[in-house]
């Protein structure tokens, strides 16, 4: 068999291929380059062709398919960069200001111990 050769891949297969090729497509990646990803997909799913036969065949990871795609209803996609990146810099000056305030308290509670002892 040639390489390149889909003849061993069910036609559930080459159906979640074409369906997953045209949503590259559709966010702008190329043709070549959206089939090279679908076949890569699928084959990351099923592990590559499927075999006839009884009891010959394994479970599809779902995990690849779940992975890519845009977040139609995330919070996150319809925030400015300017709003994304004010966020991230007022939870880095939280982080900051709380690790401090433990830092200073676990000097207080290591004088109030040596006090103790001494």
């Amino acid at each position: 068999m040639p390489r390149g050769d889909k003849g061993a891949y069910t036609d559930k297969q080459k159906r979640q291929a074409e369906h997953i090729e045209e949503g590259y497509e559709d966010r702008g990646v190329s043709k070549k380059e959206a089939e090279s990803r679908a076949w890569a997909t699928v084959n990351a799913s099923d592990g590559g062709g499927k075999k006839s036969g009884s009891g010959r065949g394994k479970k599809t990871n779902q995990a690849p398919a779940k992975k890519g795609g845009k977040k139609g209803g995330a919070a996150s996609a319809k925030r400015s960069a300017a709003a994304k990146s004010a966020s991230a810099k007022k939870a880095a000056k939280t982080r900051a200001t709380k690790k401090a305030a433990r830092s200073t308290a676990a000097k207080k509670g290591a004088k109030k111990r040596a006090a103790k002892k001494g």
